[in-house]
């Protein structure tokens, strides 16, 4: 699974949040609540080993997620949106005096399933293809925790490998179905090359019980069959 980790807070004060495996991305996401800069609307990533913390901060609200650093910053950043939207839509001006954890029961479940949806669902990305890229997210530079975080408060990020795992089974399923289908083209050129070497055979000979005289012309239709039969099989492959 690319997303592993998510949560909706405003200011340090979280209202929601979900991990999809045994993580201490929690307790690492709350100091990067509290060491963030200013209170302006930003855009940012963090790296950490081969995790990324992405940020979005928009009117007070603050929505982050800890992704694989394959997931690159698109997808990050369209998730992030989009429980945006969804948190705002659902709770309106709640948000802004809500206490900690108000939200979590309902909306933990909407992480949940979205962190799935963008994880696995190759339309999600698809979808943010034809939306085009959000301009603040291309001048977004992947930072460091180090620079967030004092490096007596920066803490060991553990994970949970069996989130990992999900995620190669699928891409290994995927590439299973691309080498079935690559084998099975492979074995229909070879048996349409095998009928038609076998029709070739047989051509000669009846030809040549039906006139021994005959012979040079029959060598003369096999090669040429032949040539032919192997030029239709490059064609092909």
């Amino acid at each position: 699974m690319a997303f592993l980790y998510a949560l909706v807070a405003r200011g340090s004060v979280v209202l929601a949040e979900f991990s999809a495996t045994s993580t201490n991305a929690s307790a690492i996401a709350r100091q990067i609540l509290e060491k963030i800069p200013g209170n302006a609307d930003t855009h940012v990533s963090y790296s950490q080993d081969r995790y990324i913390f992405h940020v979005k901060r928009t009117d007070g609200l603050t929505v982050l997620c800890m992704a694989d650093e394959n997931a690159g910053r698109r997808t990050p950043f369209a998730f992030l949106e989009d429980i945006h939207q969804r948190f705002v839509r659902t709770y309106g001006r709640a948000v802004h005096s809500a206490h900690a954890y108000a939200m979590n029961d309902e909306f933990s479940r909407v992480l949940s399933q979205q962190m799935e949806y963008y994880s696995n669902d190759p339309n999600a990305d698809r979808i943010n293809r034809l939306k085009g890229e959000m301009s603040q997210v291309r001048n977004v530079m992947i930072e460091n925790i180090d620079k967030v975080l004092d490096r007596g408060d920066r803490l060991e990020l553990l994970v949970d490998k069996t989130a990992n795992m999900q995620g190669n089974t699928f891409r290994f399923r995927k590439q299973a179905r691309r080498f079935r289908s690559t084998v099975w083209w492979r074995n229909v050129k070879l048996t349409f090359l095998c009928c038609k070497l076998s029709q070739i055979l047989l051509y000669a000979i009846s030809s040549t019980w039906l006139s021994r005289m005959s012979a040079l012309f029959v060598v003369l239709v096999v090669t040429r069959e032949v040539v032919q039969t192997v030029l239709v099989y490059l064609s092909i492959a």
